[in-house]
């Protein structure tokens, strides 16, 4: 399997969707995983073979440049404008943004589960981060 080919354009957060925005800190598309950076307080792109980037606290739902405000989904459904497969979880990948079944994790990348699908089209986010590292 792969990351997630995701629309863009189709990524709308649900009516259950707890949101927050910010600034961008690097370019960022609508539907990738991203985190708050603690040193500059800039949403940045969430990578799970990174240095410091091994965390999600949302999905981008929209687009954004460096400086640009960008609105994040942090909970709740949203249509993520992927193919999913119902019932199946997502975590973050070793693609900076990038959202992947857990069969695509490998040794030495952290479990952060992103959501589980609900249907072929929304994804229920659920960030859980038990801080474990594949071996």
């Amino acid at each position: 399997m792969a990351d997630l080919s995701i629309n863009s354009a189709l990524v709308v957060g649900g009516t259950n969707s707890t949101r927050d925005t910010g600034t961008a800190g690097e370019t960022i598309t609508a539907g990738q995983a991203i985190f708050l950076s603690s040193t500059t307080n800039k949403w940045l792109l969430s990578d799970n073979n990174g240095a410091g980037t091994r965390t999600v606290h949302g999905i981008a739902l929209n687009g954004a440049s460096l400086d640009q405000p960008v609105s994040i989904h942090k909970s709740g459904d949203i249509t993520v404008g992927a193919t999913l497969v119902a019932g199946t979880d997502y975590w973050l990948s070793g693609t900076a943004g990038g959202i992947c079944p857990r069969a695509d994790l490998v040794a030495g990348m952290d479990t952060i589960q992103i959501g589980i699908a609900k249907s072929t089209t929304v994804l229920s986010v659920d960030i859980q981060d038990p801080g474990v590292t594949l071996a």
